[in-house]
């Protein structure tokens, strides 16, 4: 008989930044948790055994688990990352985790992107505008080709997490910068032949700095995007776009 050797499991120490702009006493600090690896063990499993069996003070977000909802996005070694979708194997036994920049801050690894994605929507009228609103017209939209279809789906395949918003270097200069996430929606938008507005409506949207011309194209939210979007190329089509606008 074969003798079942168990492998021996790895110690993680997540280091986990703590602070709550609440308390007026706190102080961002780093505070580490200890525990043994799992298999197939995510970070949000090693988070949700932190808090369960060691400190229900940590507060981190999660609604899906299953990399749809981007609630549990976050800094993991100082890369924008989803808790849900990350293996601990893949990552070394220390672990170094922080919210994500750019968003206000709940409490430890808990951000408010909701807040700052409803303003860009509002700021940046993410919307479809069809030639009509009203409900009791009963009209066919017109036909798409399905290839079109298809590449205006692969763009709405973003969940908002957040990531992009983190990982652009603009961002951190420019606080009023459209950011990827906004930019992307746009470029899906200017694809779909329901949406009745014209180039120069988009150009008044995002044409100058803090728009497709102030993206200094680092890729960083390319690079960061959980659900591998071609964030680069789209911001890069709508600049095209956009510079074609105003020579016609």
């Amino acid at each position: 008989m074969s003798e079942l050797i168990a492998r021996e499991r790895r110690q993680l120490e997540l280091r986990v930044l703590r602070y709550n702009p609440q308390d007026p006493d706190a102080t961002p600090a780093f505070q580490s948790y200890f525990l043994e690896e799992a298999d197939a063990m995510t970070l949000f499993i090693a988070l949700n055994e932190i808090r369960e069996q060691q400190d229900p003070s940590l507060q981190f977000d999660f609604v899906c688990r299953a990399g749809i909802c981007g609630s549990c996005g976050m800094l993991i070694n100082g890369k924008p990352g989803l808790a849900c979708r990350t293996l601990t194997a893949d990552l070394p036994a220390r672990i170094n985790l922080a919210p994500l920049p750019g968003f206000e801050l709940i409490a430890d690894l808990s951000v408010n992107t909701g807040k700052w994605m409803r303003a860009m929507s509002e700021r940046l009228e993410t919307w479809l505008h069809a030639a009509s609103d009203d409900p009791d017209i009963d009209s066919l939209e017109p036909v798409m080709e399905p290839e079109l279809a298809q590449e205006i789906y692969e763009l709405e395949r973003c969940i908002e997490c957040g990531c992009c918003i983190a990982a652009c270097g603009t961002l951190q200069m420019r606080e009023d910068f459209a950011g990827a996430v906004g930019l992307n929606k746009l470029a899906r938008l200017r694809l779909d032949p329901r949406d009745t507005r014209s180039d120069a409506d988009f150009y008044e949207l995002v044409g100058d700095e803090n728009g497709v011309f102030g993206c200094m194209s680092l890729l960083g939210c390319e690079d960061s995007c959980p659900k591998d979007l071609p964030l680069g190329t789209q911001i890069a089509w709508l600049r095209r776009r956009m510079v074609a606008s105003t020579l016609d």
